[in-house]
């Protein structure tokens, strides 16, 4: 009974470490681990311990005999993964090497303290690989009054095992020396200068938190939006909880075939009752039970074989979804299918190979994948009635009608205050995460994620991303390269209270979080709050600790 990893994979190693025989590949000291849009695992190497399901932090991992029907194509998928031995065993080795957690060495002055900038993936790895160490403090700051990032306003609410990695992040909140400083905007309510005379240093896991934009015409009409923007709407962020999104017309088109344009696609054709049980967000829910939308187009620029989502969300998408090709493109696959030798790409192609044919009858909301589609303009007087596209190796434009026209070309760092940047990249320039400035270090200063490297990998490529950085910064710290703070670790919060009154610590996260779970009964995993104000007020009835307990715990800080 062999161990299979399905779509739900975050790839942040925790089962590679778990395997007492490392049968799961690639490994995070192998080359293809950075960029591998999975894992797998042998099955003629698997021992049936099942130490990776425990290990995995987002419940990915099933033995395949408890596989749901649309997971079945994943048991070959690992297999294949694997090359033939002709009747020999497979090789086993020890755990794969797993990397030294940092060790800070003590110095007068009191202990090593990190702001971590964001409460994302990046931020919480960060958090956690710090915390491995007696001693060290680690205060998060995060604009909103919620944590985690993507996990929380990123991730479909139809893939609640992807989330189930924030129980993770909850053990971290929960570690000795964390502290939440949530509701609270770096940059606006505080510095970066006044944050590091509190702090020895400074890491920013902020993210990629802005969308690269089309410039073609009408791409400002009302009925224009990001792909994005529409998942933080449906996931409840309350910066676009008013967001108009318009479902009246019959049809969608996004521009951009990535993973987040499937998800977005899957959710405005998936039956609303089914997303009811989901942790979608009540407005979003409302919008979709009187939608219209019966087909969906998700046009590439590029054909099949350079198809921008990953071979898990495709079987995802194929499993829940009734897709379609047009004639045309079904030809384009087959060829791209002949020619191709990449097997991760042939894999892909196969699936594509057995769509139905967008000519037949439509008799529920379906999607449409289409290619070699350049947009040229979007159509429409006051609103949007279409998009044109120039075709590939054609001097016709193609007109595709549409109510809504939604772009998913990629995510963008901005600049942070106080911190050079790189505008081609759209990333911090930096050197294993520390901060370069004119080509020298900018002292306590550090970057992790995606504003670090560029919005690649997945939630667990974080770890290995912010370990880099953590490992640097403690060598910094021992080598004596960071200056103390000019501040007392105890005049912390009552800085902050001063500039945002509203702060919510982890106390009042815990409140936030255990009310939406109570609004939501037992058929759904929570009932979001999507504005500010109440997530305040829901945050304002945390217990507080008795005042003893709080005065030694400033004392221990």
């Amino acid at each position: 009974m062999p161990h299979v990893i399905t779509q739900s994979c975050c790839s942040d190693g925790s089962c590679v470490y778990a395997c007492p025989v490392n049968c799961i590949h690639p490994s995070p000291d192998e080359p293809g681990f950075a960029t591998a849009e999975m894992l797998y695992i042998d099955p003629d190497a698997c021992v049936d311990c099942g130490a990776c399901v425990s290990a995995c932090p987002v419940g990915a991992i099933s033995a395949d005999s408890r596989l749901e029907p649309e997971q079945l194509p994943f048991v070959e998928l690992n297999a294949a993964f694997y090359p033939k031995r002709e009747g020999k065993l497979p090789p086993t080795s020890k755990l794969a090497p797993v990397l030294d957690a940092p060790l800070v060495h003590t110095r007068r002055g009191g202990p090593l303290t990190v702001a971590i900038v964001g409460s994302g993936p990046a931020a919480m790895y960060a958090a956690d690989e710090l915390l491995t160490q007696p001693g060290v403090r680690v205060n998060v700051f995060e604009k909103l009054p919620t944590p985690y990032g993507l996990v929380r306003a990123g991730v479909a609410p139809d893939h609640q095992k992807t989330k189930q990695v924030t129980a993770l992040f909850d053990r971290i909140v929960g570690l000795p020396g964390f502290g939440f400083y949530l509701n609270v905007d770096i940059g606006t309510d505080i510095t970066h200068d006044e944050l590091l005379a509190h702090h020895h240093a400074v890491l920013y896991a902020v993210g990629a938190p802005d969308d690269r934009r089309l410039d073609i015409d009408g791409i400002g009409l009302p009925g224009t939006a990001t792909a994005t923007e529409v998942v933080a709407w449906y996931n409840g962020h309350p910066d676009f909880a008013d967001l108009s999104v318009d479902l009246s017309g019959e049809r969608v088109v996004i521009i951009g075939n990535g993973n987040v344009a499937l998800d977005v696609a899957r959710i405005l054709t998936t039956d609303p009752d089914v997303l009811a049980h989901t942790d979608i967000a009540d407005h979003a829910l409302d919008a979709l039970r009187d939608s219209r939308v019966q087909e969906v187009v998700i046009a590439a620029r590029r054909g099949p074989a350079a198809s921008a989502f990953t071979l898990p969300e495709l079987i995802g998408l194929t499993s829940a979804c009734e897709v379609v090709l047009n004639p045309v493109d079904k030809e384009r696959v087959l060829a791209d299918l002949a020619e191709s030798t990449d097997a991760l790409t042939r894999n892909k192609l196969e699936i594509l190979s057995k769509l139905g044919d967008a000519g037949t009858p439509i008799t529920r909301p379906r999607i449409r994948l289409a290619y070699h589609l350049t947009p040229r303009r979007v159509v429409g007087e006051s609103r949007v009635t279409g998009v044109e596209f120039t075709s590939a190796g054609a001097d016709d434009v193609v007109g595709v009608p549409a109510g809504l026209v939604l772009t998913s070309i990629g995510y963008r760092g901005k600049p942070i205050r106080g911190l050079p940047f790189d505008e081609a990249a759209a990333v911090v320039p930096n050197d294993g995460g520390r901060v370069i400035d004119a080509g020298a270090p900018q002292r306590g200063s550090y970057v992790a994620g995606w504003i670090k490297r560029g919005p690649t990998g997945f939630i667990g490529t974080n770890k290995s991303c912010a370990a880099e950085t953590v490992h640097n910064l403690v060598a910094d710290y021992n080598e004596g390269l960071l200056a103390d703070p000019a501040h007392k670790t105890s005049a912390l919060q009552r800085f902050v209270r001063g500039r945002q009154p509203a702060m919510i610590d982890a106390d009042g996260w815990r409140a936030i979080d255990d009310a939406e779970v109570a609004r939501a009964g037992d058929d759904r995993p929570r009932v979001k709050f999507t504005a500010v104000p109440e997530m305040v007020d829901a945050a304002a009835g945390a217990a507080r600790p008795p005042v003893h307990q709080r005065l030694l715990a400033g004392l221990r800080r």
